[in-house]
């Protein structure tokens, strides 16, 4: 992680440790990170997977990619260059949430390996579950919800994930999910107890 540009700042601390917060909230603060292909299924079981834990009385967040391209990172665009910075504004502000004591779930195509890496050491040891969302390119066309990869392949959209731009699957994520074989509720389920194994909040 480089250095700020900006002189003379030093960080605030608050009047409450990480701890106690936790401790008020019943939760420990984490970032849970969801990587894929475009049409995956990131967004939406990362949204089902906050909806569950929302009814069971968690705090839980959703940091969308296409919602943050909105405002945040209106200025960014799907370079090489602007796509690590894009992840690297993304990995500081679910650490913040994380350090808020929220669970914050992202998700990013996030396609360099090394970006992931640079967000995961943002966080605490065992406060980062990386979440591959392991969906076949195929499956994935076939989804298209957006209609991104019949511009792709029609050549009217360049610099796409998994068709002219690389997508650096997870070696070792935390969860792998199998969108073809399992549902919705089930892939959701496989990221809570995930949670759930680590201590992660309160049953």
């Amino acid at each position: 992680m480089s250095e700020p540009k900006s002189e003379n700042i030093r960080w605030h601390h608050g009047e409450f440790e990480r701890s106690e917060r936790e401790q008020r909230m019943g939760q420990r603060g984490c970032v849970v990170w969801f990587t894929g292909l475009s049409g995956s299924g990131k967004s939406t079981v990362s949204r089902r997977v906050e909806s569950r834990l929302v009814k069971r009385g968690r705090v839980v967040y959703t940091l969308d990619g296409d919602n943050l391209r909105y405002g945040l990172n209106r200025d960014l665009g799907f370079s090489p260059e602007d796509r690590v910075e894009n992840i690297r504004r993304v990995a500081a502000v679910a650490e913040l949430f994380a350090d808020a004591g929220v669970i914050c779930l992202t998700a990013f195509i996030s396609p360099y390996q090394s970006d992931r890496d640079a967000a995961r050491a943002l966080v605490p040891d065992g406060r980062f579950i990386e979440v591959f969302v392991d969906t076949p390119l195929a499956v994935c066309e076939a989804r298209d919800p957006k209609g991104l990869y019949v511009k792709a392949r029609a050549g009217a959209l360049t610099g796409f994930t998994g068709i002219d731009a690389p997508y650096e699957a997870p070696a070792q994520p935390e969860v792998r999910l199998d969108t073809t074989t399992f549902d919705l509720d089930a892939c959701a389920q496989q990221v809570i107890d995930a949670l759930e194994r680590r201590g992660l909040f309160e049953r």
